[in-house]
């Protein structure tokens, strides 16, 4: 594999956004954006749904059969703030990045232009303006009610001075196929944009990062109840929340599964790393999941990539 800068000088974000409100979640991004590359960020990573939030346990009114008024406008409010991937917002957070001239990882919840669906996405941006987009695969449990399907943008990877740059939503890299979609580009940064601070995560993201021998940067966020906006009409579903909602749990393991710096709990709160990539092709040397240590001729992998 072709790596063109031996290191990689990284921001990983753990921040809480600015919940319900896309306008201020694109302005801290685009500050945040801009204080990294002033430390030397060359990539810069934020976590999943960082706009407009993850709307944790909040039921938006649906039980099986039926939904409420209450609930209903709620989920308005969110889809209000939810943003196109081809829009306004975007195309301000992808001018930060040619400013900062950086690449930049972010995730967000995406509002489809033709239909009312929503999606769970994230958008990979370069230096030079360029976009990918990623949409989750399958939402997680109750996200379901708030989020369709992905019909397109499944697996783009991105080229980079570091090699192939990937992302996985969350609770996708569970999905063992979808990992191997990822090793099948070649990745040597997979990026993990996330809302999970199970303690087992930190096993998985271990894992993940030996088996395909790369760079997990496990990019988390953190959010307190009183976050959420005092005008939301599921106080009731709110109330019932702990203090911290999500603890964070953010880190970034190099290919032999070591924590690369801190991890970072309860707390926003940026990782600055120098990543040595010359780790990705040298720790392939006795494992390399998708090259010498595959049989293509006993296990095949079909990808309707679109």
């Amino acid at each position: 594999m072709i790596i063109r800068k031996d290191t990689c000088k990284i921001a990983v974000i753990q921040g809480a956004p600015v919940m319900f409100d896309k306008e201020a979640c694109v302005e801290k991004a685009i500050k945040l954006i801009g204080e990294c590359a002033e430390k030397g960020a060359e990539l810069i990573v934020f976590p999943e749904l960082f706009i407009p939030c993850y709307p944790y346990g909040m039921t938006f009114g649906f039980t099986v059969g039926s939904r409420t008024q209450p609930g209903r406008e709620d989920w308005k409010v969110y889809y209000d703030n939810s943003i196109l991937a081809g829009g306004e917002e975007m195309a301000r957070i992808v001018e930060a990045a040619k400013k900062a001239n950086a690449y930049v990882s972010i995730g967000y919840s995406e509002v489809d232009p033709i239909t009312a669906t929503l999606y769970n996405s994230n958008m990979m941006i370069s230096p030079d303006g360029e976009k990918l987009n990623h949409r989750k695969l399958k939402p997680t449990g109750s996200e379901r009610v708030v989020f369709g399907d992905a019909n397109k943008d499944y697996f783009p990877v991105m080229d980079t001075p570091w090699g192939p740059m990937g992302c996985l939503i969350c609770w996708e890299s569970y999905m063992p196929l979808a990992r191997v979609a990822l090793y099948d580009k070649g990745v040597s940064l997979y990026i993990s944009a996330n809302t999970n601070d199970n303690a087992e995560w930190q096993d998985t993201v271990r894992h993940i990062a030996i088996e395909g021998h790369c760079y997990f940067i496990n990019c988390d966020m953190f959010f307190t109840r009183d976050m959420y906006p005092k005008s939301l009409n599921a106080q009731d579903e709110i109330a019932k929340l702990p203090d911290i909602v999500c603890r964070g749990g953010s880190n970034i393991i190099d290919p032999f599964g070591h924590v690369v710096g801190d991890t970072v709990w309860d707390r926003e709160g940026i990782i600055f790393a120098e990543l040595d990539m010359q780790k990705v092709p040298a720790s392939r040397m006795e494992h390399d999941v998708s090259g010498h240590y595959a049989r293509p001729d006993v296990l095949k992998l079909t990808v309707e990539d679109i």
